[in-house]
């Protein structure tokens, strides 16, 4: 064990770097702050609302109510203490200014998540996390570890994200708003609707690869990579907690569904014991915080799951208790890294002495993870046992609960005793020094918040009773406070003690045993399969564009209308998609013009000279100008006639240069498939034109620019006025892309010349 020179010389030496940023952390106090103002004033409050998107159903709107308050102060408080404690352990080094600034985005991004009111809205920030959090794992991008974790965590995290952007528009559909308060105040009128599961679904996914849960929970210990500050920030009170907000922020709209409970309870009951089974094979301090924080995620996205509103206090108070104990532990690992240079718990021991602060702090900490009375974890845990006691069909997650209670005491117990009071291993060097103010104060100051609010729950019934209320809007009043009275609670948390001592005592042995156990399966785990995913990711490119880019346009041609008409007939074929509009009899000379169409169009696929075929699809085009004529449009009819020649006259030119060189413009691919490609293009299209007219039109914009045609634009001609002046800017643009177009067919004709001159 011997500490980084670097660090210590950036901890001793650049006190003023800390000092200079520190009144960064006045950003997140001032919105801790005005948060703790609104306790106890309306529980459901509209901050903010102003339409956006109008068509889309999005607006700009923010509401504050208990379960909101609740991460408002956890990403404000925790944010508060992780600037300071960021100000001293990045204390001198390079492009902490960057840190900062992610930070402050990072922190904007939550408090968009948890305020917005809108599901689009949120979803917004919910990708602003994503972005953030990439940026911020991969600070130290200079190491390729760091750049493949930030990597990992945003594939898996926008990934899912991307799923869930499909939820909530399947979500908004069904429950006919993307209000967030208006989808929950009517959820019966909608909750059995066909679009409600599959929208659940696609929630499932982006919230259980936010918030690390089977199968996507490999990511989140590998991105410990990320600097300290960062590490307890995301793991505390901000991202990785993002995953359980949303859900529970639904529950009150999902409550009752059996899809909805038995999702979340197997899934958050297993990743929960799961997760504490793989910190026994850790001997980093931070992979084994970091599997500690997945089993707390589990935890909470079990207690979701549970039908009863004593489920709902637990969430709210297990909520707070894990950020209260999780980011000071954090701050222990940060510190003994910083001033010894590592983590590893096999190189260190007896810390206390040197680092006497941050010994106090791991011990307050400790004391709250394992459960013990006097704490806000005791008072936590006990509410989780409530609410697995009431459990019904679920009561089985209790036997899981007594195996992550003891593992917790045994995490407990290295992060507090182990790498501070156990005397074996090499003495500690005296050139050890605790770590500088800002390091030591955040993580006892959080910490001995969890004594605090054990001794003195009461202070907290305002904020958890309504954080629970919001969750199940039902629960009325919170659970009665526990006591040493309460035998039977005493009873379980000795039993786990006792346990977790054991196992702490043969953390090494286990470790070894598992890790012979286990080391053969991990090539069938989630980490493998997503390393194999990578591989295949490019293999699978290669081999598609080995079998798609042959060179022929015709191909290309085929794939692409083939795929967009497959996408129309599909959103076609939905309910209610189709339907025929009020036809009338044509007049003669429409119909003249579709026959004229229909016999050039079936006389361009017979023929078999490239210049005939050009000639005879001419009269394509002037079969449409004749239909625009009849319509009563000839504006577009004689742009289209002048369209026409201008084309034949082009084609034709180039056609006799091309027949002049011996080039063939003949398109020898098999006739089938652009035959079934063309009668499905034509009958999509169809279809699609008779469903377009059958509904009511919108006139709001053709009634308003008629309007102001003369008015505005001094021309009786609306079409002209439009292109002119309405879209003056369009119609620029449309001229320079054929002018860029012409200029494009310069060199080619100058080729043909070329070629020509050296024929002859």
């Amino acid at each position: 064990m011997s500490p980084d020179p670097s660090k210590l010389h950036a901890d001793h030496h650049h006190a003023g770097a800390a000092s200079r940023l520190g009144w960064l952390a006045l950003i997140p106090l001032s919105v801790f702050a005005l948060a703790l103002g609104q306790l106890g004033r309306e529980a459901d409050a509209l901050i903010f609302a102003a339409p956006w998107i109008p068509s889309l159903g999005i607006d700009l709107a923010f509401r504050l109510d208990g379960l909101s308050l609740l991460f408002v102060l956890l990403i404000s408080g925790i944010g508060t203490m992780v600037f300071v404690y960021a100000g001293g352990y990045m204390a001198g080094m390079a492009q902490r200014e960057r840190l900062f600034a992610l930070l402050l985005l990072f922190m904007l991004a939550m408090l968009g998540c948890v305020t917005s009111d809108n599901l689009l809205l949120l979803f917004l920030f919910w990708e602003l996390t994503s972005l953030t959090s990439f940026l911020l794992v991969g600070f130290k991008h200079e190491y390729e570890s760091a750049r493949k974790s930030a990597q990992q965590a945003l594939m898996v995290t926008a990934g899912g994200g991307l799923v869930l952007l499909a939820g909530f528009i399947l979500l908004g559909q069904a429950a006919g708003t993307y209000s967030i308060s208006g989808l929950l105040a009517n959820a019966d009128a909608w909750r059995d609707g066909p679009l409600v599961k599959p929208a659940l679904v696609c929630i499932f996914v982006g919230a259980f690869t936010k918030s690390a849960q089977l199968p996507f929970h490999f990511w989140l210990p590998n991105a410990m990579a990320a600097p300290t500050p960062v590490s307890a920030y995301l793991h505390s009170a901000t991202m990785v907690k993002l995953g359980v907000y949303l859900l529970a922020r639904l529950d009150p709209a999902f409550d009752g569904l059996a899809l909805w409970h038995d999702v979340l309870v197997t899934i958050g009951a297993v990743t929960a014991a799961w997760s504490m089974l793989l910190t026994l094979r850790e001997r980093d301090l931070k992979r084994i915080l970091a599997w500690s924080t997945v089993s707390a995620l589990g935890t909470l996205v079990m207690l979701i799951g549970l039908p009863d509103g004593d489920a709902a206090a637990a969430v709210a108070a297990f909520l707070l208790t894990h950020a209260l104990y999780k980011a000071p532990l954090f701050f222990v690992a940060g510190n003994i890294d910083h001033c010894t240079g590592t983590r590893n718990i096999d190189h260190l021991a007896g810390l206390a002495r040197a680092m006497p602060w941050t010994a106090a702090a791991a011990a307050l900490a400790a004391v709250s993870m394992a459960g013990m009375p006097f704490s806000l974890g005791f008072v936590a845990k006990e509410l989780i046992k409530i609410s697995k006691s009431e459990a019904g069909v679920f009561a089985w997650v209790s036997y899981s609960g007594v195996f992550v209670n003891v593992i917790a005491v045994a995490v407990a117990s290295v992060a507090a005793i182990r790498v501070f009071w156990h005397r074996g291993g090499a003495p500690v060097p005296e050139e050890i020094r605790e770590a500088g103010w800002a390091m030591r104060l955040p993580p006892v100051l959080i910490a001995a918040l969890g004594l605090v609010f054990g001794l003195w729950t009461g202070l907290l019934d305002p904020l958890l009773g309504a954080a629970a209320q919001a969750i199940h809007p039902t629960l009325t009043t919170m659970p009665a406070s526990l006591g040493l009275e309460d035998t039977e609670a005493l009873q379980a948390i000795a039993l786990a003690v006792l346990l977790g001592i054991v196992v702490f005592v043969l953390w090494d042995r286990i470790h070894h045993l598992l890790e012979r156990l286990m080391r053969p399966l991990d090539r069938f785990g989630a980490q493998a399969w997503y390393g194999r995913l990578l591989l295949a990711i490019p293999a699978l490119a290669g081999a598609l564009t080995r079998t798609l880019q042959n060179g022929r346009l015709s191909r290309y041609t085929l794939l692409c209308l083939g795929f967009v008409i497959a996408l129309v007939a599909l959103a076609l074929a939905l309910p209610g998609a189709f339907a025929l509009p009020a036809m009338q009899a044509p007049s003669l000379a429409l119909v003249g013009a579709c026959a004229l169409l229909i016999v050039a169009s079936v006389a361009a696929c017979l023929a078999r000279d490239a210049f005939v075929m050009l000639l005879v699809s001419g009269f394509v085009g002037l079969g449409s100008a004749l239909a625009f004529l009849f319509l009563q449009a000839p504006d577009l009819a004689f742009t289209q006639f002048a369209v026409e020649v201008a084309f034949v006259v082009v084609i034709a030119s180039i056609l006799l240069r091309l027949r002049h060189l011996g080039l063939s413009a003949h398109d020898d691919s098999p006739a089938l498939p652009r035959a079934v490609v063309a009668f499905a293009t034509a009958g999509v299209l169809t279809a699609l034109l008779l469903a377009a007219t059958a509904g009511p039109l919108d006139t709001t914009v053709p009634d308003t620019l008629a309007a102001l045609s003369v008015p505005e634009a001094h021309g009786r001609n609306v079409v002209n006025v439009i292109l002119v002046d309405f879209r003056a800017v369009d119609t620029l643009g449309e001229i320079a892309v054929v002018a860029l177009a012409f200029a494009g067919t310069l060199p080619l004709f100058a080729l043909l010349r070329r070629r020509k001159e050296k024929a002859a």
